[in-house]
């Protein structure tokens, strides 16, 4: 079956007002059944052609662009559709622009697929376009095995929640005397349960010593109404549950087989991993634990660098960025960059002269939601990075504050990666001393003004 390809007249004539920085630039407009590709119009006389989806129409698309001398070609990234078309044009040689879609927006009643296409064309033929950042493949393949991991860990949570409604539903109020039905005690009971046991006293002398709960408790909680439907519910949701965590087990066995054939940075015999201080996060059953070796030891003979010696950042956090942002962060010129690509900096709105607005951009991004969460933790640091957050959350609010803190994170990483330099907290405790100073001396100005003057206070610890 030959490749579906659809000639079609150009709809529109350009007047090139603005001078062509590259004149092998092409332009595509990518859905899920049919590609729309642009190309100059004196390389063919049907500039534009749509081509289906399948992989012998790819490369047929990518035939046409070799043969029209097409040397760089842009695109939106929505939805996933692009992913193929991106594949095989970079395996050709073809410089891809993979571009935001809010970047490359017509004219409003101008919108078709030709025309969107065409739009691509020029906008990237003159340079108006700017590339989305993609990090290296092997770090794409990572990417893609995490995501797919996490969307294992929701669907995980949501058999809990059936667990816990058909428990419920039995007025059995396990949930609510222990911490976590999936731990030891609470598989063990609803084990026995499934079984045929329906003793409370019974079922409550599976319970770990570590439980605070005591026994009598636990029994008055599994006392109810033994119905057979909730029971086949609480079956099949416990029998799901483990089956997905079968599957986060495969994709933790995946992902440290993807991270041991990484090539590291640094050999750990010659530097091995500092001894120093490190985030520790509290373990639980949904968190990455390598088979042969420490998810933290791993990450540092990747990136070169101990993350870990960062205030909020624990080993699982930083996997988490190194999934989605790579480890070369050369595409950036400064931190600032960074900062506003991952969307925690002030968008300035200016009008007039007139600041409308000075909000952050409205994105989701992963590695930015991770970082908010590293910067939520920080409310309890005794470090530098923990005043900061205090200082920020007493005088902006939370969410500001959040972001302020994580804003701060992503920086220290860009800096940490870039120049492979160990962290180091002096440089915060100067700068936290430093604004404790001008406190100090904004207080005695306020005295002064007052008529009064500022004492110290010997504080004598008993």
């Amino acid at each position: 079956m030959p490749a579906k390809m659809t000639t079609i007249p150009a709809k529109i004539t350009t007047s090139h007002a603005i001078p062509e920085l590259n004149s092998n630039a092409a332009g595509a407009d990518i859905a899920a059944t049919e590609i729309f590709v642009a190309v100059p119009c004196d390389r063919d006389p049907h500039p534009v052609r749509a081509f289906g989806t399948f992989t012998e129409d790819l490369q047929a698309l990518a035939d046409w662009l070799e043969q029209c001398g097409v040397k760089t070609i842009a695109m939106e990234s929505t939805g996933v559709y692009w992913i193929p078309l991106y594949q095989i044009l970079e395996e050709r040689g073809l410089e891809v622009c993979l571009v935001n879609a809010r970047h490359a927006k017509n004219v409003p009643g101008r919108k078709s697929d030709v025309l969107d296409c065409q739009w691509l064309q020029y906008l990237h033929a003159c340079g108006l376009l700017q590339r989305s950042f993609r990090p290296v493949q092997e770090v794409c393949a990572l990417r893609s095995v995490q995501r797919h991991r996490e969307t294992l860990v929701t669907y995980a949570a949501s058999h809990v929640q059936h667990m816990q409604k058909a428990l419920d539903q039995m007025n059995l109020q396990l949930h609510h005397v222990i911490t976590d039905i999936t731990g030891k005690t609470g598989l063990a009971i609803l084990d026995a349960i499934l079984a045929g046991e329906r003793d409370p006293h019974t079922l409550a002398k599976l319970r770990d010593h570590r439980i605070k709960a005591n026994e009598e408790t636990i029994a008055k909680a599994l006392v109810g109404d033994w119905r057979p439907e909730h029971l086949f519910t609480l079956r099949q949701a416990l029998a799901a549950y483990r089956q997905y965590q079968q599957f986060i087990s495969e994709c933790n066995q995946e992902i440290e087989q993807m991270l041991r054939d990484i090539e590291g940075r640094i050999d750990l015999e010659e530097k091995p991993l500092p001894t120093g201080t490190a985030t520790q996060a509290k373990l639980h059953s949904n968190t990455i634990c390598l088979k042969d070796g420490d998810l933290r030891t791993e990450l540092y003979r990747i990136l070169g660098v101990d993350l870990t010696a960062v205030p909020g950042l624990a080993s699982g956090t930083i996997h988490r960025l190194f999934a989605e942002i790579g480890r070369d962060l050369s595409a950036f010129p400064t931190a600032k960059h960074f900062a506003s690509w991952l969307g925690l900096c002030p968008a300035n709105k200016v009008s007039g002269g007139k600041v409308l607005s000075v909000k952050t951009r409205d994105v989701r991004h992963r590695a930015a939601d991770a970082l908010r969460l590293c910067a939520q933790s920080l409310h309890h640091s005794k470090s530098a990075l923990g005043e900061f957050y205090r200082r920020m959350r007493a005088r902006l609010g939370a969410p500001k504050a959040i972001t302020a803190a994580a804003h701060k994170l992503a920086r220290i990483v860009y800096h940490l990666l870039r120049t492979q330099q160990p962290y180091e907290e002096s440089a915060f405790t100067r700068s936290e001393a430093h604004y404790q100073q001008r406190r100090l001396n904004r207080l005695h100005r306020e005295a002064a003004a007052l008529g009064y003057t500022l004492a110290q206070q010997e504080i004598i610890v008993k």
